[in-house]
């Protein structure tokens, strides 16, 4: 008697990054998103002297706070897009049904986002810190915080991306589910640029922001994953 051959699945780092491959695959071809998030980002950030005037105390102690308001609505911004695609054409279907874990899938996702909106706007931070008249010490650790806390907010506009996967507009009700999620990142990270630029101890903020980011993507996924279940299935 022949004995069939069992079947072999890909072990959960080869399901991972075969996600987070398809979904950059997938964002290069459209290039147009790549840059919608950092276009926004860029002109918040240019524009907002010409509202406030160019005075370099003016800008250098609300600097921090804009530089970070601005990330928070580009990741807001971009989140929509982030299962909508997949839930369109059906292959959202499928990876719900695949044999690797939906947590898997989902960091994976996650991670992949991330990467293409949030890091080139940790890139050009500096640059635009520079023009906010931020000193060099005080730009490191902006980028630091913008490191520790951009994953929290990819991870909790992912949660209401899942949420409203299934609805046309469902833009507004991520805002409504996502903003007031974010204000802790935004107080400690604001604030820790803002000691920065002051000379003060900021320590404390950042191992805020490092727990917040810990518990985000150690917790996250299981919550995103169910509700694409719930989204799908309803």
């Amino acid at each position: 008697m022949a004995v069939e051959p069992e079947m072999t699945y890909p072990s959960l780092r080869q399901g991972l990054w075969a996600i987070f491959k398809r979904d950059l695959v997938i964002a290069f071809r459209q290039r147009s998103d790549l840059v919608n998030s950092l276009f926004f980002f860029i002109m918040v950030i240019t524009l907002f002297p010409l509202g406030v005037g160019p005075e370099p105390e003016i800008l250098s102690r609300i600097g921090p706070g804009v530089l970070w308001i601005a990330a928070l609505l580009s990741t807001l911004l971009s989140v929509d897009s982030l299962f909508r695609q997949d839930y369109e054409d059906g292959s959202l279907e499928i990876l719900l049904l695949s044999p690797q874990p939906l947590f898997i899938i989902v960091l994976g996702k996650i991670m992949a986002h991330w990467c293409i909106t949030a890091v080139p706007l940790i890139l050009v931070s500096p640059l635009l810190g520079v023009m906010l008249f931020l000193d060099a010490e005080t730009i490191g650790v902006l980028i630091v915080t913008l490191l520790l806390g951009t994953p929290v907010l990819s991870m909790i506009s992912a949660i209401g991306a899942a949420l409203t996967v299934g609805l046309r507009k469902g833009g507004v009700l991520i805002a409504v589910i996502a903003l007031p999620l974010y204000v802790p990142v935004l107080i400690f990270g604001t604030s820790a640029v803002e000691a920065a630029s002051m000379s003060l101890v900021f320590s404390g903020q950042l191992a805020y922001l490092a727990a917040l980011a810990i518990f985000s993507i150690t917790l996250a996924p299981f919550a995103i994953a169910a509700g694409l279940r719930i989204s799908v299935s309803g």
